[in-house]
């Protein structure tokens, strides 16, 4: 077996142990959202008008709602994601509070097809399980990563994984095509992986945010 065949079942093994996990977390969803805008909020800067891109979550995933309506009524345009196909980078088109949403690839909730495209700088991300390092495990398809890495050589995107604390690893499976993340959001801290993009200010660490010191 190869290296590459390796990584990809030990990311399948713990992919199925993270979403058992992650299910014994759902009654926890909705206090666990907004304690995590409020952590968000505590650290980390938003720079005036920039678009923002969540996720409507399905069953039991992480919810960034809280955050995504907050940030919807300082201003920020909000897009949702859209799956254009197998091995391409996510779309995002615009959301707005109250709008109906249409299922898409995946069963993933979008906003209609009519909706307007958006190019977000900061993303909140998905995850079944991340680690101290900023790697993330997502569901196997890539999307993210291909995502982040098209927005990242184009200029400033910030990915920040929103999730349970409880979904820490000690090490995520990894290999060069897996983007880090720029920040972690639990309902417990806010903790910043890597140096920031310039425009993208840092508050003092207050209300529970976990912050690294600079290297």
């Amino acid at each position: 077996m190869s290296e590459q065949e390796d990584i990809e079942t030990a990311k399948r093994v713990l992919r199925a142990a993270a979403a058992e996990r992650r299910r014994g977390a759902a009654p926890l969803l909705t206090a666990a959202g907004a304690a995590a805008r409020d952590r968000f909020l505590a650290a980390v800067e938003v720079p005036s008008g920039a678009a923002v891109s969540g996720y409507w979550p399905l069953e039991d995933e992480f919810d960034p709602r809280p955050l995504l309506r907050h940030l919807h009524g300082q201003g920020h345009p909000v897009g949702l994601p859209v799956v254009v196909g197998r091995g391409q980078p996510l779309l995002f088109r615009r959301w707005d509070p109250g709008m109906e949403l249409v299922r898409g690839n995946f069963k993933v909730m979008t906003p209609p097809a009519d909706a307007a495209e958006i190019v977000p700088r900061l993303l909140l991300v998905p995850l079944l399980a991340f680690d101290r390092a900023g790697f993330r495990l997502g569901y196997g398809g890539g999307f993210y990563d291909r995502t982040l890495a098209k927005l990242r050589a184009g200029g400033d995107a910030l990915a920040v994984g929103v999730a349970f604390a409880m979904q820490e690893v000690p090490a995520v499976p990894r290999d060069d095509t897996d983007q880090p993340l720029d920040w972690i959001v639990t309902e417990r801290e806010a903790t910043r992986i890597s140096r920031q993009p310039s425009a993208f200010r840092r508050q003092p660490n207050t209300a529970g945010a976990a912050l690294p010191a600079d290297s």
